[in-house]
């Protein structure tokens, strides 16, 4: 029997406990042993029962996570890919899995929330998985909205299969979406703890996504300006975190990314990962699309050949013409973000003694034995560092674990307290342009000066000067292209204008600059060989409709209502938790 994907992910829900497991915080069952009947019988076995929603379900959306959150905002150059210049369709593998996986979370979430109530456990640990099982199912509607548009409310997974309705559920309107994320994440807030252990997530947590839910929200169907109680909202929502969680921004921001700091004050949800092939879905693979082949002794690494894009360089004051030693290199991100000729790392193959990008593209017989062959593959002059933890002895150095071939636990982070303190200030700026609102300031200030050191607080900041401060500080975090959606729904015509304006080309002739350079420590630019490829045949075609992605066709095969128009759903009162 043929059957709606979205249907398919309700039923496995309903037979799952858990299906990961992450150290001592993330243990799961052996599911051999138990099944929804005789589980959650006390607080440790409703904890496991929840940790796998930090890691599993979310597996299939991370290829997506990079596709569109950063080649198709044009922070990623990836080759070909229909991201690139925006021609995805609803058959594109990485979409499919993407949407498959965001119900997956949600079809989970719902399911494992239900069971809780029942749970033979103390209330304030089944309010608390409770709330996580919220928070994750906000999330997930959260990308859904960005991502989709108007897509259908799956609120309790038995009773929506038990009404046989799965086929033929319509679209609700993004406005009935957003409040009934915020209303998820309401009851959420209600049942976490203030604070929990670190790297799950608790109150404030939930009070951080719900800032940027609200400024998401503020210009949903407005024109030129945003919504002023719901900047208001997320504001208040923002400063509680700020001033009541008790976190800060860690020291270096590099650090924020280490296998050390997977779980850290500064991160508020994070994908906490586990480097086994049983389930399969526990793991990262990220460093797999991402980093240069031979960056691992697994023979898993493919991601030489694509990079950050030309226009995120420009965006941080770098080319890859200019030499190293001439390189103004003023933001710690940069580097973080990035390699460039003449970057090591030292927190990269640290049996090494640290990570020489030229060296280990251009010693080919030596350092970079196994790697790139001397020949240099991103067409950008640059390769990826986030989503990178290194070799084998990195991570077992880091874990006590073995890393494996795509197997590996490298947490990834989705929301962290550097985006928080922007969404105040955007929020505090609202309608007027700029402001010199002092906890804006500081606000601001805070994500800055940790990556310019030398950076003075500024009398007044403006919407421009957060806008790229959010793509420099969450450059390559899977974030970027949801900042054009929100910007898309008050201001179309900046986001699209943005958009076409970017160089997300590739440069010509970098290759021999750089193996010139390596060999003789002479950097020479030939302009006539050494340039960007500026052929305007080359710009995106941007429209409005960009802004929201296709429904995997599938989908619409088996319900054909998903290509109807959107319905209002009054879900104050058509749901409760």
């Amino acid at each position: 029997m043929n059957m709606n994907p979205i249907k398919k992910i309700a039923l496995i829900a309903l037979v799952g406990v858990g299906i990961s497991s992450c150290d001592d915080f993330l243990n799961r069952p052996v599911e051999d042993n138990y099944n929804m009947d005789n589980f959650y019988q006390n607080d440790e076995q409703c904890v496991q029962g929840v940790n796998y929603l930090y890691n599993s379900p979310w597996y299939d959306f991370q290829r997506g996570f990079i596709k569109v959150g950063e080649v198709l905002s044009g922070n990623y150059y990836w080759g070909s890919s229909p991201y690139l210049d925006f021609t995805v369709n609803g058959t594109d593998q990485d979409l499919v899995n993407m949407s498959y996986s965001l119900w997956a979370v949600n079809g989970h979430a719902n399911v494992v929330y239900n069971r809780l109530k029942s749970a033979n456990a103390s209330q304030a640990v089944k309010d608390q998985c409770m709330g996580e099982c919220l928070a994750w199912k906000a999330m997930a509607y959260f990308y859904l909205v960005r991502s989709f548009g108007a897509v259908p409310i799956v609120h309790d997974n038995t009773n929506e299969i038990a009404a046989g309705g799965y086929n033929s559920k319509f679209k609700v309107e993004p406005a009935d979406l957003y409040e009934y994320i915020i209303m998820t994440l309401e009851k959420a807030i209600e049942l976490l703890p203030e604070h929990g252990d670190l790297g799950r997530i608790d109150r404030y947590a939930a009070k951080g996504l719900m800032a940027k839910v609200y400024l998401t929200r503020s210009g949903l169907g407005q024109t030129g300006s945003r919504n002023q109680a719901d900047l208001d909202k997320a504001a208040e929502y923002a400063k509680d975190v700020i001033d009541n969680s008790g976190r800060e921004l860690l020291p270096n921001y590099s650090d924020v990314f280490r296998l050390q700091n997977n779980k850290n004050q500064e991160c508020l949800f994070s994908w906490h990962w586990y480097p086994t092939r049983d389930p399969w879905t526990a793991q990262n693979t990220l460093q797999s699309d991402l980093a240069m082949v031979g960056f691992d002794e697994f023979g898993d690494c493919w991601g030489g050949y694509g990079g950050p894009s030309v226009d995120l360089q420009d965006a941080f004051g770098v080319s890859p013409l200019t030499s190293p030693s001439d390189r103004i290199d003023v933001d710690v991100r940069r580097k973080a973000t990035m390699m460039m000729a003449g970057d090591k790392y030292e927190y990269f193959w640290t049996d090494k003694g640290g990570f020489d990008f030229l060296q280990f593209i251009y010693d080919k017989d030596g350092y970079g034995a196994g790697g790139p062959g001397g020949v240099l593959q991103s067409p950008t002059g640059v390769n990826e560092v986030k989503h990178l933890y290194g070799d084998g002895y990195d991570h077992e150095q880091a874990l006590g674990l073995s890393a494996a071939n795509m197997t590996y636990g490298l947490s990834t982070h989705i929301l962290r307290l550097s985006d928080v303190y922007l969404i105040y200030a955007e929020a505090k700026i609202g309608n007027n342009g700029s402001t010199t609102d002092a906890s804006a300031i500081d606000a601001f200030y805070k994500v800055r000066h940790r990556a310019i050191s030398s950076y003075a607080r500024p009398a007044s900041i403006t919407w421009n000067d957060v806008w790229k401060e959010r793509r420099l500080e969450l450059a390559c975090e899977g974030d970027r292209w949801y900042d054009f959606v929100r910007r898309s729904y008050y201001d179309m015509q900046g986001a699209i204008s943005e958009l076409k304006a970017q160089r997300r080309n590739e440069f010509y002739g970098l290759d021999a600059l750089y193996k010139a350079y390596y060999e003789s420590g002479q950097w020479t630019v030939n302009t006539t060989d050494m340039r960007y490829n500026d052929d305007a045949s080359k710009t995106p075609n941007v429209t409005a409709s960009s802004f929201t992605l296709p429904f995997p066709t599938e989908d619409v095969v088996f319900n054909p209502n998903l290509m109807a128009d959107p319905v209002h759903v009054d879900v104050r009162s058509e749901f409760s938790y």
